[in-house]
């Protein structure tokens, strides 16, 4: 058997826990999963709280077809709203709706429970720093 780097055997590491937390997250978070969970927290962040579909796809790592086909459910049961963009009537936005706004308010207290429960106080500092070498390696990715 052919040895293989550090390098790959940590991408092989790094999908192995991102499918096991994400599936742990997944059953966290009340009814709603992690995926949508970071579309209801970009949506909050977004000037208005709204966004082009093409925008949000990009921020959540998504084609735009992707994000459309995640956002109908969403949308029928009340956590996200279509709207009509005045400046470009080809172009739909996104909005948080209030029944979005409630869901990302109880989830972000289920992460923080559960974040307090995996990891000690010195760990979260760690794990900052580990989250912008994240960032930053994201970044150099694209």
């Amino acid at each position: 058997m052919k040895t293989i780097s550090g390098a790959v055997e940590f991408f092989m590491e790094l999908v192995r826990v991102e499918a096991v937390l994400r599936r742990r997250l997944d059953s966290s978070l009340g009814g709603i999963s992690f995926q949508e969970f970071i579309i209801l927290r970009h949506l909050s962040e977004a000037t208005e709280q709204k966004m082009r579909r093409i925008d949000l796809a990009g921020k959540v790592g998504l084609t735009a077809s992707g994000i459309t086909r995640l956002l109908l459910p969403m949308e029928k049961i009340g956590l996200v709203k279509r709207l009509p963009n005045k400046g470009d009537a080809r172009v739909s936005l996104v909005a948080l709706a209030k029944g979005g706004q409630t869901y990302l308010d109880e989830s972000m207290k289920r992460l923080e429970e559960l974040s307090e429960e995996y990891f000690t106080s010195p760990e979260q500092k760690k794990l900052g720093e580990l989250s912008e070498q994240l960032g930053a390696w994201e970044k150099k990715l694209r």
